[in-house]
């Protein structure tokens, strides 16, 4: 499982070095194989082990292509995903589209979700922090069954 927040830089390739506490788990236990995709709620990216994303692919399968939402939210993240490998460095290539839906600089943020990553330009990252305490403080935790656990 990812977690924790990790700053990270794009090279003028549009690489970037995935952290080296994932490498390992990535490599052993994923063949080292990434697809990244766009994230359809916030101006990120989703990185998602290839074991990973064939449980998402699982789920589209069942879509339908004759509804406007379902075959949309196909068309989205089936068009943006990009299959790659970790290179010997450790670094994946994001494609340009990629880049640019994301507003991708040079200092990016690559946040760990369990199962997957979020890859953020770093000011939006921030932004969307801002966001997410001001949604969790202006909500009682304890009135919400599903977070209730989570108040302190």
């Amino acid at each position: 499982m990812f977690c924790g927040a990790s700053s990270i830089n794009l090279d003028t390739k549009g690489r970037l070095a995935i952290p080296m506490r994932y490498r390992a788990l990535l490599r052993e236990q994923h063949q080292a194989k990434i697809v990244i995709t766009v994230d359809i709620n916030s101006p990120c990216l989703l990185l998602y082990p290839i074991d990973e994303w064939q449980l998402i692919e699982q789920k589209l399968l069942v879509l339908s292509d004759t509804q406007p939402t379902e075959r949309a939210l196909k068309r989205l993240l089936l068009g943006y995903a990009h299959e790659c490998e970790l290179d010997g460095n450790g670094r994946i290539l994001l494609p340009l589209p990629l880049r640019q839906y994301a507003n991708l600089s040079r200092q990016a943020m690559l946040v760990g979700q369990l199962n997957k990553f979020e890859l953020w330009d770093e000011l939006a990252w921030q932004q969307q922090i801002a966001t997410s305490l001001e949604t969790i403080n202006g909500e009682e935790l304890s009135t919400n069954p599903r977070l209730a656990d989570f108040s302190l």
